[in-house]
């Protein structure tokens, strides 16, 4: 009777941490579900080495939402940032932080603007810094009752090669492109002078020289996400992660379903 309890316990707080709008809470949800699954069939059979057959299956969880909603999804080939109001801090209780942060470093806003993919809606407040020669950008993404904020910190070289630094909580749904050095940080790292800091000892221990980096136009900030995006599009089609479904939109490939089952996979071991 305890154990029945223990994991009843264990999947009602799952259920609770799930239904969290905060992504970190959303990822501790998945985790307990593992440790709920492990208990039961532990339980079950006494013995705790059958506590992973309760484990491996929810590993192949996501494939009920890539063969679902994700292989009918279809996204814009092209999209363009419009200008827009920020929205209710109080849906991101991190984003107001962030941008005073940006601003007590010495980064002056540029504009607020967004666009829309299948349903998500994403809003940038963006800022710029000549000195560091960086960009930085507060972006809030918005999908039904799932809401989060993250920050990252980009600079561009002369040969066109982009270095971002983000605590954004999910791995990329898209290959990175060939130019493009990630480093992402922990994503409970919400303070903008230890992201920053971070950004500095990434392009220090790239061997980046300042010189060589681009001073950002802030009338161009935003044609380069746009056409960031475009050319990570293309070289996704290249790549077979996603194809052509006509009328200008893309949808994700049986290649691109597998890619992304991976990137559950490693959200769920990463957690952040």
């Amino acid at each position: 009777m305890r154990e029945s309890l223990v994991v009843i316990g264990l999947v009602v707080l799952a259920l609770g941490l799930r239904s969290s709008r905060a992504a970190f809470p959303r990822k501790m949800g998945a985790l307990t579900f593992l440790v709920a699954g492990y208990l039961l069939f532990g339980f079950l059979f006494d013995c705790w080495w059958c506590g992973l057959i309760g484990v491996v299956p929810w590993f192949f969880l996501p494939w009920f939402e890539l063969l679902t909603r994700i292989r009918r999804m279809r996204l814009p080939t092209e999209n363009r940032l419009r200008h827009r109001q920020v929205p209710d801090p109080a849906f991101f209780p991190n984003a107001p932080e962030a941008a005073m942060g940006m601003e007590e470093e010495g980064f002056e806003h540029v504009d607020d603007c967004g666009w829309e993919w299948a349903g998500m809606q994403q809003h940038f407040q963006i800022y710029w810094h000549p000195e560091e020669r960086a960009e930085a950008t507060v972006c809030l993404c918005e999908q039904g009752n799932v809401a989060f904020a993250f920050i990252s910190v980009t600079s561009r070289d002369e040969e066109g090669r982009i270095f971002r630094t983000t605590n954004f909580p999910f791995s990329p749904t898209l290959k990175c492109l060939p130019t493009m050095h990630w480093n992402h940080v922990p994503c409970e790292r919400n303070a903008f002078d230890q992201i920053l800091e971070d950004h500095r000892q990434f392009l220090r221990k790239l061997k980046i020289h300042p010189d060589s980096l681009r001073v950002p136009d802030p009338d161009e900030i935003e044609h380069a996400i746009e056409a960031e995006m475009q050319e990570q599009i293309e070289h996704n089609l290249k790549s077979g992660v996603i194809q052509p479904s006509g009328d200008r939109h893309f949808k994700y490939s049986t290649r691109g379903l597998f890619f992304l089952w991976g990137q559950f996979v490693k959200d769920m071991v990463r957690l952040c």
